[in-house]
């Protein structure tokens, strides 16, 4: 079940938007969270369908394509159509894997580094309560989950403390590539642990 990652997923935005709230996409986001609600819904219902295995295997060759297509032909534009296609996508693979990001990072990628950090951090903190709320409506979360969620709190502390000196070091001609690298290898290791599974 996604929900230990879509915990910390609830977490992590509030630390960025502590640093970073003054460049968001909020007309992007009213588009990409409308569709986020529908979308959540199924993947709620895809958890119920399918094994984990199956819907894993899914989420990342659909992740990988994407990615494949961006870096090599399709550069996306941001318009009402891709924010919505983008949002319900990311809805379903949020719900059903914990990894939802990849959809509308790679429609931000060619966005100012700040804007894709803080758009995506607001977009996290309300795409992942929407699936904790569905998949606890459905009766799919698990106490022992949030246990260990709080406990991994203090690395996700840590982690955002070196984020602080990797920005001061990484140009932000290479944030495109990051984003890419980041989407693709979250979905080589989804297709990896769900291949094992």
């Amino acid at each position: 079940m996604p929900d230990l990652l879509l915990w910390l997923a609830f977490v992590m935005p509030l630390v960025t938007l502590v640093r970073e709230h003054d460049l968001v996409d909020w007309s992007g986001l009213g588009w990409s969270l409308t569709a986020r609600v529908p979308g959540t819904v199924v993947g709620v219902l895809l958890v119920g369908w399918f094994s984990t295995r199956e819907l894993g295997i899914a989420v990342a060759v659909m992740v990988l394509a994407g990615v494949l297509l961006t870096v090599r032909a399709i550069d996306l534009p941001v318009t009402r159509g891709t924010l919505l296609g983008a949002g319900f996508v990311s809805g379903i693979s949020g719900t059903a894997t914990s990894i939802g990001g990849p959809p509308l990072a790679v429609l931000y990628q060619h966005r100012a580094p700040a804007q894709i950090r803080s758009t995506l951090a607001i977009y996290f903190l309300v795409g992942a309560g929407l699936s904790l709320l569905g998949l606890g409506l459905a009766g799919s979360l698990e106490t022992k989950t949030l246990v260990l969620s709080l406990l991994l709190m203090p690395c996700l502390v840590v982690g955002f403390a070196l984020s602080r000196l990797l920005r001061r070091v990484v140009p932000s001609r290479h944030i495109r590539s990051g984003v890419l690298l980041v989407c693709g290898l979250s979905a080589v290791v989804l297709l990896a642990r769900s291949s094992l599974a």
